[in-house]
């Protein structure tokens, strides 16, 4: 026991300490703390007037309750994520990697607010983590995100308020700095938030957009090493198969493109649902790759391909684009029922790789809009 406890502790200093936090070859430097940064700080803001929302989070593809209108003010929007490494199957096959997830799921819970309310978010790290971790808000503004102020080690929590001034869907991901930073992503350490309009969603001409569903797709790449049959491998922790990870991630070569976390998880009985008439806000984020959501048998009706809703929506849509790195917003009122396919319109990741979600929706078909007009005979 005393032995495999000074394995622990010493894979968390190797992650954690020094010997990382040293790599000066990546791209993006590590993290300032605070207290290096040495920016004066200005008056807090005076909130004590304003309401405080406690908010349940949700698993995805599921969204916490939330107005679609704002009533009064801005308010105080109190978010917990707790941070869970934790082994995830990803395939039917049985593949187990190492995740690192937000609230134990792949994305992290879509977290809804609108413009100008105050985020305040508790980023707990427990102790039975092995890694340092933070979060990097892509809807912040200031201190990368809130990565330079949420750094925190396993037995510590931190707590972040940032003002959403910008409204749109956006990223937020783990940023600890160099190489640790792609690494946690496709790791699975994403998610995505959800900043209304106070007054909701609008068309190009300034009318009302409604849903009376949502639903959050998160896309993930993995880099799932192999051994020298070509089986995948596992790992026991994190930190164990690091190095083996970094050089398939190398490669630009996901071997697994998912939806929620694993191939099939929005499908069969796990398939989002919608009835004919009913209109579905669809959130489709990408925290690494580019990505093309498409709707087999529907349209984007309304269609926000950069998610930010200041901008006029794209309308009438068959594919659109949402950038690696960002969010993107698609509205669709369902006209006849049936199973439809949700895809990402790279076929060979939709159909070899595994991004590929479905809709059920009930309803009465309309011959108006599609019929079989002759079935099936040998050719005349």
């Amino acid at each position: 026991m005393e032995n495999d406890e000074h394995i622990n502790v010493s894979r968390r200093t190797l992650l954690a300490g020094a010997a990382f936090a040293g790599v000066i070859g990546s791209v993006l430097v590590n993290l300032p703390s605070a207290a290096e940064e040495a920016v004066p700080v200005g008056p807090a803001p005076d909130l004590g007037s304003l309401q405080r929302v406690k908010v349940d989070l949700v698993k995805p593809p599921f969204v916490h309750d939330h107005e679609q209108v704002a009533t009064g003010g801005p308010k105080v929007v109190e978010f917990t994520l707790t941070i869970k490494e934790m082994p995830l199957t990803i395939d039917d096959a049985g593949t187990v990697i190492q995740a690192m997830t937000f609230n134990g799921s792949v994305p992290g819970p879509l977290l809804v607010v609108h413009q100008n309310d105050y985020v305040e978010l508790t980023l707990v790290n427990p102790e039975t983590n092995t890694l340092q971790h933070n979060i990097d808000f892509h809807a912040a503004t200031g201190a990368l995100g809130g990565g330079g102020l949420t750094l925190i080690n396993p037995g510590e929590q931190v707590k972040l308020r940032f003002k959403a001034t910008r409204a749109g869907v956006f990223v937020y991901h783990c940023a600890p700095g160099g190489p640790m930073i792609p690494w946690h992503v496709v790791s699975g350490m994403n998610g995505a938030i959800m900043v209304l309009p106070r007054e909701g969603l609008k068309d190009g001409a300034g009318n009302a957009i409604t849903y009376d569903k949502i639903y959050y797709v998160g896309e993930q790449d993995f880099y799932v090493p192999r051994d020298e049959d070509g089986n995948y491998r596992a790992y026991e922790s994190p930190g164990d198969g690091y190095a083996d990870m970094l050089e398939v991630m190398k490669t630009l070569t996901p071997t697994h493109e998912v939806f929620n976390g694993a191939v099939g998880s929005l499908t069969g009985d796990k398939a989002m649902t919608a009835s004919v008439g009913e209109t579905v806000l669809i959130i489709h984020s990408q925290a690494n790759r580019d990505t093309r959501p498409h709707l087999i048998g529907g349209h984007g009706d309304h269609v926000w391909p950069g998610g930010k809703f200041a901008n006029k929506p794209d309308v009438d849509l068959e594919t659109w684009f949402v950038a690696g790195g960002s969010a993107g917003a698609a509205v669709y009122t369902f006209l006849q029922p049936g199973l439809y396919a949700y895809v990402n319109h790279n076929l060979i990741e939709a159909v070899e790789l595994g991004a590929t979600a479905h809709f059920k929706v009930e309803g009465t078909w309309n011959d108006d809009l599609m019929a079989q007009v002759e079935a099936p005979t040998p050719i005349a």
